[in-house]
C-alpha cells in the first residue's frame, strides 16, 4: 500500500543528496582558489601596510563580505518563505519533505555503520578519524556551511497549534492567549 510513497521518498532523498553532491564538487576548486586569493592579498597588505594593519584590513573586508552574504541570504529566505505561503501545501508533499529531512538525519549514522561493518572498515575509520582531526578547521567551516541548508521548523504555529500571522497582525502573543 505504502510502497509507491517508500519509493517515491527514496527517490526524492537521493535525488537531494546527490544534487547538493554535485554542488559541492563544483564549489571546491572555487573555495580553495579563492583561499590562495586572500593569501596573496594578505601578503600585499603586509608588504604595503605592515603585519597588524594588513590582518585588519583583511578581517574588515571579510567581515563585510559576511555581512553582505547574511543579507542577501536572508532576503533570498524572505522570498521563498513568501512563495511559499502562497503556494497550496499538499499532504504528500509534507509527508515527503518529512521523510527526506528523517533521511538526511540518519544518512550519517547509516553510514558509519557501513563503514565500520566492512573488512578494515574500523582501521579506515580511524584514518578518517586522524584526518579530520588534523584539519578541525576545516571540518567546522563544513559543518557550518552545511547548517546553512539544514532544514528549519515551520514558525507559524504556537505550542498550542493556533495559528499565528507572520507578519505581526496577531492582537495577543502566545504568552498571553489562555
Amino acid at each position: 500500500m505504502f510502497a509507491g510513497l517508500i519509493n517515491q521518498v527514496k527517490s526524492s532523498a537521493s535525488h537531494l543528496i546527490l544534487k547538493y553532491v554535485a554542488r559541492a564538487s563544483v564549489a571546491v576548486p572555487f573555495i580553495v582558489a579563492a583561499g590562495f586569493a586572500l593569501a596573496a592579498i594578505t601578503v600585499m597588505l603586509v608588504q604595503r601596510f605592515g603585519h597588524v594593519m594588513a590582518y585588519w584590513l583583511v578581517a574588515g573586508g571579510l567581515t563585510f563580505i559576511g555581512v553582505i552574504a547574511s543579507i542577501v541570504i536572508s532576503v533570498k529566505e524572505h522570498g521563498e518563505k513568501a512563495a511559499e505561503q502562497q503556494a497550496a501545501k499538499s499532504d504528500t508533499g509534507e509527508v515527503v519533505s518529512d521523510a527526506t529531512a528523517q533521511a538526511l538525519v540518519q544518512a550519517p549514522m547509516a553510514l558509519l555503520g557501513g563503514l565500520m561493518t566492512m573488512p578494515g572498515g574500523a582501521t579506515g575509520a580511524l584514518r578518517a578519524a586522524r584526518l579530520l582531526g588534523r584539519n578541525w578547521s576545516l571540518v567546522l567551516l563544513l559543518v557550518l556551511i552545511g547548517a546553512l541548508f539544514w532544514p528549519t521548523e515551520d514558525s507559524t504555529t504556537d505550542d498550542n497549534g493556533v495559528e499565528r500571522k507572520p507578519n505581526g497582525s496577531d492582537p495577543l502573543p502566545s504568552a498571553l492567549r489562555r
